[in-house]
């Protein structure tokens, strides 16, 4: 029988049966999709050689993935606000097993771009599902554990993903990296049984408003990778119209509130820069480990594992950290981790492999506090009609940061091919560690004007 919704007579707020077990079966689905995502990332010079491509054009079998995702978890967030979650999910994860069927048989470039663009249209609806129905079922008192539990889960599966995708691709090779998306269809029935009944509501949705969105996000994305004026022009008059468009009508994809809400903007650009950084580092690290170091799948995988694992083992702590100091410390503390991380990997990450997996705990622990913080801070900043377009959009948001970063990263291969690789990597790093102290100083002025006030929530 499903989990009913149920009000509190004093506060109104919803609750939900079986919390623990919901949070459980999600990070468990997190985790699959997530790894799904990285596993890819060690089979990316396998793939590239398989299909003689480019750095830049290798890039667009995680950056593609990350556009699609990108669009498909803001979209599923969006439609949450009048269809049920259950059905929602059950959408998705259709999609998901669906892709996973065409990417196990595909032998061609332009068919495994398929299929992982249909992945990421179904695995959307995971992440951004998650956080909508953790910010609308879970008290703020808890709120930060569970999301910190779902964190670990993705951490998991950003460490697991390189050492499983690496031993399948060496040993089997990446078609087989689609079977283990097939796994989630066996979630499916539970999560029917257990997640809540919800009413449908008769809205009128947005697909102006969605498709502008997904012209202007890969249109930029394009451009960056071609440098082609046409994708740039593109671009910009979809961003425009789309402008126009949310204003003039009542239900728009993206809320306009949102966007002048000045907090709010500031923690998308903390997300947006977070992103960047850690979907670059996992695209160079197995660029370096593989070029540098002459590593196989398998032996990139089981260096980067140990990070992930450290990050999984400290989400609860850093949970726990959040529910009772607040979110902004955390922010702060993420942020000096990811910034320790990039000056580390530019001045030692051709000296040794063993940088490198050092390195990434700082790395990986750092990511984990600041999008788990980052996620809770906005769920508490925006008043609860507004969440779920606001969880919706800062994970478009975090997810297009990862797809540009990925994107940058090729093309700054590329650019600088007539540099030592070791070069290269230094000069990427370091704008990575510019990002990072922008980013620091901007949300310090906006969220710590005076000292740091510890506080229990």
């Amino acid at each position: 029988m499903s989990t009913e919704a149920s009000s509190l007579s004093k506060d109104k707020e919803l609750i939900l049966e079986h919390e623990n077990k919901i949070v459980l079966l999600w990070s468990l689905t997190v985790w699959l999709v997530v790894m799904n995502t990285t596993m890819f990332n060690v089979a990316l010079p396998t793939v590239a050689g398989d299909f003689l491509l480019t750095s830049a054009a290798a890039s667009w079998i995680v950056s593609g993935y990350s556009i699609a995702f990108a669009i498909a978890t803001v979209t599923y967030s969006r439609l949450s606000d009048f269809i049920p979650i259950k059905r929602l999910l059950l959408i998705g994860l259709s999609i998901l097993g669906m892709a996973s069927l065409i990417g196990l048989f595909a032998n061609q470039y332009s068919w495994l771009l398929v299929a992982r663009t249909l992945q990421a249209f179904g695995a959307g609806a995971v992440p951004g599902l998650a956080m909508v129905l953790a910010s609308r079922y879970i008290p703020i008192s808890r709120r930060g554990r569970a999301m910190s539990f779902i964190a670990s889960a993705a951490s998991l599966g950003f460490g697991l993903g390189p050492v499983i995708g690496g031993a399948i691709t060496q040993f089997l090779g990446w078609n087989y990296l689609f079977l283990i998306t097939l796994m989630v269809i066996l979630l499916t029935p539970v999560f029917l049984k257990l997640l809540p009944n919800e009413a449908v509501k008769r809205v009128k949705f947005d697909f102006v408003g969605a498709v502008l969105t997904g012209v202007s996000v890969t249109g930029l994305l394009l451009f960056l990778s071609t440098l082609s004026i046409y994708f740039f022009l593109g671009s910009l008059v979809s961003l425009i119209w789309l402008w126009k468009h949310i204003n003039k009508i009542y239900s728009p994809f993206i809320q306009p509130s949102l966007l002048r809400n000045r907090s709010y903007v500031k923690l998308l650009f903390v997300a947006f820069i977070a992103f960047i950084i850690h979907f670059s580092s996992l695209f160079l690290m197995p660029i370096i480990l593989f070029n540098i170091f002459y590593k196989e799948a398998a032996a990139i995988g089981m260096i980067i594992f140990p990070g992930a694992i450290l990050s999984a083992i400290a989400a609860p702590f850093i949970g726990r950290m959040i529910d009772r100091f607040g979110n902004r410390p955390i922010i702060v503390l993420g942020h000096l981790l990811l910034l320790v991380a990039t000056i580390l990997f530019a001045f030692f990450s051709s000296v040794t492999p063993y940088a490198i997996m050092v390195t990434y705990m700082f790395m990986s622990v750092g990511f984990s506090a600041l999008t788990s913080s980052t996620t809770n801070e906005v769920t508490r900043l925006l008043p609860r009609p507004e969440i779920g377009a606001g969880m919706g959009m800062i994970q478009l948001i975090q997810f297009f940061g990862g797809a540009l970063g990925v994107a940058l990263s090729g093309l700054l291969l590329v650019w600088q091919s007539t540099l030592l690789p070791t070069e290269s990597y230094r000069n990427i790093f370091l704008s990575f560690a510019v990002l990072l102290v922008l980013s620091l100083l901007l949300f310090s002025k906006e969220f710590i004007p005076g000292r740091f006030k510890w506080r229990r929530q």
